[in-house]
């Protein structure tokens, strides 16, 4: 009994300094920040300023987010992309340009906080941003520190000048430095989906660019940048990885920019609602046509973009230029955009077995830009729709 006695209290001795197997030691799985649990609504300074900014352009901006009325409808975020950076101080804290922001980061925030917005800022994962500012390699906690000193809610965080980083490691590096800073920080990561960030990015960001750059045009490629219905394709298949606090980016909207008609643009704007994309204006919001506007803020289109479900469209039915597309709401009811690629007009129908519905189902159809109920339909809905345009409806069962 004394030796078996004496086995027994060995066998911590034993086993003591001999650590568990790697498999025996899994990190425990990541949780979700409880941030973006609808797709972030805002404005962002790049597509229509690039590195022509200050404080100025973005005070304007604010302000104009709320006198046009788009702070109202959704949009809260005031985002400032790349350009804004000076140079680290001696302690190797960034600050901003002192030129184009003379009043200071925390400044700037408190005066769109106290306008009931929220502010954003931009950096990159990389030595370098992609217009050749400090980026955070090297100074992720402090970085995400002096974020949270001055207020931000918001970072962008772009992939230039990584080198052989991986991108996975490098973004879960910054989404813990959020998290330790003490701030609800959202965190979009802007990697342009060469890492497929679909694939792991769920609870490291709240977004993550999954196409390359978009440029204002109908399609094409300019550059690195991809034309609306390239991106589109892009995005066809990534329908399984989007919800709640985790959504694919399909890049900033360019409504109101120039490149294309009044027509695109509502297509644009109809198609990153039914995929549950953000909804970054990228816009000047001080100069904007009525149409612009209320393509804008098209209070039934954001809502389908907004619904708490968050299940993201997908592609239910193509005939060469003719597309369906659509998405399950919260209700129970449908959202259905049928598309144009073509730029002759063409007659789209919808079915109900492609939305899941019984094809002997009464349902109510609306078309949410006319505003305009369309009646009773049982099996199919059909309309016709201008070249390069949409028409958007919902589809909800009338029993």
């Amino acid at each position: 009994m004394i030796l078996a006695l004496a086995a027994l209290l060995l066998i911590p001795l034993l086993t003591l300094g001999h650590p568990a197997k790697a498999e025996d030691r899994k990190e425990p799985p990541r949780q979700p920040n409880g941030l973006a649990l609808t797709p972030p609504m805002g404005w962002n300074t790049w597509n229509k300023f690039a590195c022509e900014i200050n404080e100025e352009v973005i005070r304007k901006a604010a302000d104009a987010l709320v006198s046009s009325g788009m702070a109202a409808v959704g949009y809260k975020y005031v985002v400032i992309d790349d350009c804004w950076h000076g140079a680290r101080d001696a302690h190797g804290d960034i600050q901003a340009d002192p030129a184009r922001f003379p009043s200071g980061i925390r400044a700037l925030a408190d005066y769109i906080h106290a306008k009931g917005l929220k502010f954003g800022i931009y950096s990159d994962a990389g030595r370098l941003t992609c217009a050749e500012r400090p980026g955070s390699l090297g100074h992720e906690y402090q970085d995400a520190a002096q974020y949270a000193a001055w207020g931000v809610d918001y970072l962008k965080y772009d992939w230039c000048f990584t080198g052989t980083q991986d991108a996975k490691a490098a973004y879960t590096l910054m989404s813990d430095a959020l998290r330790a800073s003490g701030r609800d920080i959202v965190f979009s990561m802007c990697e342009w989906g060469t890492a497929k960030p679909w694939l792991w990015g769920r609870n490291v960001g709240n977004l993550w660019r999954s196409t390359w750059d978009i440029y204002d045009g109908w399609q094409g490629r300019q550059g690195n940048s991809l034309g609306v219905m390239d991106i589109l394709d892009q995005m066809a298949e990534l329908y399984p990885y989007a919800g709640p606090g985790h959504w694919n980016d399909p890049d900033m909207l360019e409504v109101g920019n120039g490149g294309m008609s009044d027509t695109e643009y509502r297509a644009h704007f109809s198609l990153w609602s039914v995929l549950a994309a953000p909804l970054i204006a990228g816009n000047d919001l001080t100069n904007m046509t009525p149409a612009i506007k209320a393509i804008l803020t098209n209070t039934e289109v954001i809502a389908v973009d907004q619904d708490p479900l968050g299940a993201q469209g997908r592609r239910v039915a193509k005939q060469g230029d003719l597309e369906v597309w659509a998405r399950p709401l919260a209700s129970g009811d449908r959202a259905v955009v049928l598309l144009n690629r073509g730029t002759a007009p063409a007659t789209i129908t919808v079915n109900w077995a492609d939305l899941g519905y019984p094809a002997k189902l009464p349902a109510k159809v609306r078309d949410l830009w006319l505003a305009k109920d369309q009646g009773t339909s049982k099996g199919s809905y059909t309309a016709e729709v201008a070249g390069h345009g949409v028409v958007m409806v919902t589809v909800r069962p009338a029993v």
